[in-house]
Formats: structure tokens, C-alpha cells, sequence
């Protein structure tokens, strides 16, 4: 994926003043890079326009001006996207009973090897989750996964951790979406 670069990003209160147009962009852009798979979990298939939203976000929220913490977002954001031939993923964990949540993912702590995308082939490739985020008794409720799909564009998205089973097949403007994000990762 083509990287964020620092001449990518407004100060933050430029960013500030342009926000609503920007935001209502990407909110558009973001419609269909999204799959809610089950009752619990939402995958936001992220690109550069995904990424230069959040850091901006970040930037504004905590008035980033030192270029080191500018920097460190922009590093942070990039790691999110997938190199070539790779999707970049944010999966949501989404149980609003914080007991409920808790109890869950202490339970599906399994869950990292068993996220996938399903390929026309009917061929499952496993996502890769970031090790930080997963912890030893406990899953976070949001992770950091890439899909090293070797540039193909996927069918489906699924877990297949047992007792929580389900798939969702991608809509030809999901498709279209993941093909174009899969074709800038060669850039």
C-alpha cells in the first residue's frame, strides 16, 4: 500500500477547519470496506485515505505539533496498511455488556488463528494479527490484522474458531473496493 507521507498531512488546525468535508469523504470511502461478520465482529478494510483520516484525527484530538509525536502517528498509522499484495484491517470486537465482553475475550483468546479471507478458489488465507495487541489471558477489543492475500481479491471473510462459525461473501462494491486498495499496494 502506498504509505502515508508527512507532506500528506495538514497541521491540526487547518485539518481542523477543513474537517467536515474531509471526514464526510471518508465515511464514504470507508461504506464499502467494511464487513460485519456474526453478531460480534466488524472488519474496516483500511487504505492511505482510511489512514490519513486517523492520524489527522489523532493529531487533532491531542494537538500533535512536535514533529516526533507527528512522526510516531504517522509510523504507527502506516504499520495498519498492508504492504504489496496485502489488505491492512481493523477488526472490532463489538459486545456492549462489558461483563459479557470481558468473559468473551478471555474465551476467544484462540481467535487470532482463525480469521480469514476466503478467495474465489475457496482457498482460506489467514490473517495476521500484530503480537502487542494480544494478551495472555485476554484479547483486546480492537486489532491490527493484515491479509497477505498475494494480491488476489477475497470472496469472503470469516472466523472459523469453533462455537463462533461464520463467513460473510464480499458484494461486488466490496470487491471493487479491496481490488482498487490491492492495486495501490503495488505503488
Amino acid at each position: 500500500m502506498n504509505k502515508v507521507q508527512r507532506t500528506d498531512l495538514l497541521d491540526y488546525v487547518t485539518y481542523a477547519e477543513k474537517r467536515d468535508g474531509i471526514r464526510n469523504r471518508v465515511l464514504q470511502i470507508k461504506i464499502p470496506r467494511r464487513v460485519h461478520v456474526g453478531d460480534h465482529f466488524t472488519f474496516l478494510f483500511e487504505n492511505r485515505d482510511t489512514m490519513v483520516y486517523q492520524i489527522q484525527e489523532m493529531m487533532r484530538v491531542e494537538h500533535l505539533v512536535r514533529e516526533a509525536d507527528i512522526l510516531h502517528e504517522l509510523d504507527t498509522y502506516n504499520e495498519v496498511l498492508g504492504g504489496p499484495g496485502e489488505l491492512g484491517c481493523t477488526l472490532l470486537i463489538e459486545i456492549e455488556d462489558p461483563k459479557q465482553r470481558a468473559d468473551l475475550l478471555r474465551k476467544w483468546l484462540a481467535l487470532p488463528q482463525h480469521v480469514f479471507a476466503r478467495l474465489d478458489d475457496g482457498t482460506k488465507v489467514y490473517a495476521t494479527f500484530d503480537l502487542r495487541q494480544i494478551g495472555l489471558d485476554r484479547l483486546s477489543s480492537v486489532h491490527y490484522i493484515k491479509f497477505p492475500v498475494g494480491g488476489r481479491t477475497p470472496a469472503a471473510v470469516g472466523i472459523d474458531l469453533q462455537g463462533i462459525e461464520s463467513e460473510t461473501e464480499l458484494s461486488s462494491d466490496q470487491q471493487e473496493a479491496l481490488a482498487a486498495d490491492l492495486a495501490d499496494s503495488w505503488k
